[in-house]
């Protein structure tokens, strides 16, 4: 691995430790009945690249702080097909939180895009 390739996945861990939280918690909000973390997984590798793409497994401790934060909260339910699956739903809290969240985000993308291209210019 080259030096650059080193900063660069360092920068996408660092980038995925907030964005992860905010992405599961909009994917809860706009979801029509609870999710388990397979069916998000699913959605997110189908909304194409990113810094969450086939990182399953870092999905399930995020959603499990979420909930340990009051907001998401899920049960388990047996599976026809295979073990219990826990599903995920928002909470009231959880929506109120999103929403904050993807404002700041807005705030802090145009603040990055503004810096990134005065420096192109």
């Amino acid at each position: 691995m080259t030096d650059t390739e080193v900063f660069l996945k360092k920068f996408q861990k660092e980038l995925a430790a907030g964005t992860v939280s905010l992405v599961l918690l909009t994917v809860l909000a706009r979801a029509r009945s609870p999710m388990y973390g397979y069916q998000i997984a699913k959605q997110l590798e189908g909304s194409g690249e990113s810094v969450i793409a086939g990182k399953q497994s870092a999905l399930y401790p995020v959603l499990r702080n979420l909930e340990a934060n009051g907001l998401a909260e899920s049960e388990v339910e047996p599976s026809v097909s295979g073990p219990p699956r826990r599903y995920y739903r928002i909470t009231r809290l959880g929506r109120e939180v999103q929403r904050d969240w993807a404002e700041s985000w807005g705030s802090t993308r145009d603040f990055v895009d503004q810096t990134l291209a005065e420096k192109r210019a």
